[in-house]
This record gives structure tokens, sequence and C-alpha cells, in this order.
């Protein structure tokens, strides 16, 4: 019999628009063969199944749906939503609560790795390496002058919760500080301020399947803007090079780094780690965690398994079987 499995996505940040394109791609490629696919909408205005037309609510008591007459409750849950509440570990709770199984790393995990300065904290503590940063808070006052004596500029200024590189700033000059730190408080009553690393960018994605750790054919990332701000990310303003081209020595020392890291975050499901490799030591520094990574059709997930010689058919049947083999 086929598992039913929902599709969230939607969400109440300004991802949404990029968790529905990730949502058609995952749609598209789930075997409708193995399962039968219900993508649930979620946003400010409800939680909704649409069906022929037609809005169906979900029914929060148990995440389930009544479509002519009969209730569908699901075997497992695909997320496909980035921002809150389904990357920040709101929904992990919720649907650890009622018992349902998820294409995601669980709500500690997902709530810690959505705070990017909690997540370099805890990665520094695990020895793997990330920049010197600094951590504001909105309700607490701030000296410029004290942050270019701790940091070295150029310097990141990034919301420190969210994602898709959303309010993100790069500041190579003292006076440029402020308005970046501005911008950022847009975003996010959190910032993050991260000293630039100077080096070659690869991003790797990670997942679990039988149990094991499986690493993707990394990819090297050159923005044509400054950064790989949001404009690079979705508008096509970079280069991707799916698998990268590289010295053995590095990819050896980059897999590595993403399967600790993955390990010692306890994620499941899949995972995008993005790095610098900074060639002075020989050595990749950790910049994020993505744990609900893009899936677009022109994002870097996808690539990645196609560079591996598989489709998308059989890597997301995979998440899904490692989801399900969790609860049993």
């Amino acid at each position: 019999m086929k598992k039913k499995i929902a599709l969230v996505t939607g969400g109440y940040s300004g991802e949404a628009t990029i968790s529905y394109k990730s949502a058609t791609t995952i749609f598209n490629h789930l075997d409708k063969e193995l399962f039968d696919v219900y993508t649930i909408d979620i946003n400010p205005q409800g939680w909704f199944y649409a069906n022929d037309g037609q809005k169906i609510e979900v029914d929060k008591n148990d995440f389930s749906l009544t479509v002519q007459g009969d209730k569908i409750k699901f075997d497992a849950v695909f997320i496909g939503m980035h921002g809150t509440p389904g990357e920040d570990g709101k929904l992990q709770g919720y649907f650890d609560v009622l018992g349902l199984p998820y294409t995601s790393c669980n709500a500690a995990t997902s709530a810690l790795t959505f705070n990017k300065r909690y997540t370099v904290a805890v990665a520094a503590m695990a020895g793997i390496n990330v920049a010197k940063s600094v951590h504001l808070f909105k309700h607490t006052s701030y000296d410029v002058n004290k942050i270019l004596a701790t940091l070295r500029l150029p310097l990141f200024v990034k919301p420190n919760n969210g994602g898709s590189s959303i309010g993100m700033s790069k500041v190579t000059e003292a006076a440029q500080l402020e308005g970046a730190i501005i911008k950022a408080f847009n975003e996010d009553d959190q910032v993050l301020i991260e000293e630039m690393i100077v080096g070659r960018e690869f991003t790797v994605g990670v997942f679990k399947s039988d149990d094991e750790i499986q690493v993707l054919p990394i990819t090297e990332v050159v923005a044509l803007n400054e950064f790989f701000d949001f404009e690079a990310k979705y508008q096509g303003k970079s280069t991707e090079t799916t698998p990268a081209q590289m010295d053995s020595q590095w990819k050896e020392n980059v897999e590595a780094a993403a399967k600790k890291i993955y390990q010692v975050f306890n994620c499941s499901g899949v995972v995008r780690i993005d790095f610098i490799y900074k060639e002075s030591e020989n050595a990749p520094y950790m910049l994020e965690i993505n744990t609900i990574p893009g899936q677009s059709e022109a994002s870097i997930i996808p690539q990645q398994v196609r560079a591996k010689g598989w489709e998308l058919k059989d890597f997301y049947a995979k998440l899904v079987n490692q989801a399900l083999k969790s609860k049993s």
C-alpha cells in the first residue's frame, strides 16, 4: 500500500516564495508509484490542502484532512518550507507531539541551526573552524568602534535568524558598518557580524540513508556580486560548478568536515553546509548549516544529486524512507 505523504510548504516569512518553488520540484519528483502526495500550504491565512479548486483546511488536532468524507492521516511529512515555522523547529516540535516522522532535522537541531550565532558557537566547541564574530541584540546597546576594534575588516553583517541572505551586507569600510547593522535589524532582532575569510567557497549536501551519513558531490560557488546574496542564490548572479574542480586533499577535508558537522549537530534528512576553504591553513571553515536547503530545479542540492548520477525521484524516496525508518 502506498504511503501518504504531506508535502508542507509556504511559511510565515519572506522566504515563502522560495518554499513554493522547492515544493513544486519535490512534488514533481516524489515517486507517485510509492507515495500519495498531498501539498499542504501553511501561511498566515491558515493551513490548507488545495484540491480541485477547493481549499480544505487541515485539522491541527492530528494534522489530518477530510476529503470527500474520507479522513486522511499521513504516514510522514516532507518539509519543503524555508524560514519559520518549517526551518526553525516549530513545526518539527508539533509533529513530534503527534508522533509524525518528517524529512528534516529534529526540533532542537532545527532551532539551534536557525540561529547562526549559536550554530558557530557549538561548532567551535566541537573543534570545527569558524570565523571570528560578534553577536548583537536589538534591545541592547552596541558600540560600532568596539566592534571594529574586535573584528578586522572586511566584515559580513547578517540577520542572525533566517536564510536566503536577506538583509545581509558586506562591509569593507568602517563608515558602512552602522548602516549594515540597521539593515540587518530590519529583518531580525539579532544580528551576527563576522570577519571575512578569504578563500574559495564550497557548499555540499549531506544526508542519511540506511542510517549511513553520505556526502553529495561538492559545488564551488563564485558570486558575480560581492558575495553570495539573494540575487546570487536565486536570480542567476553566480556561477556554480558541480562537481567542484578541487585538489583531492581539499575534497577529503571538506567531506570529512561535512560528515563531522552532520554528526555533531545530530542532523537528519538532507542539509547543505557552506564552507570557505582557507588555502593558507589548508582547512575548510564552516559558514552555515542549511537544514531545509532549496530544492528548485536550479538549486544546488538537485544539481549535486544529478552530478552523482541519481534521479531526484530516487533521492527523495531515500529521504522519505529514512524518515519512516526513524519512527519504527
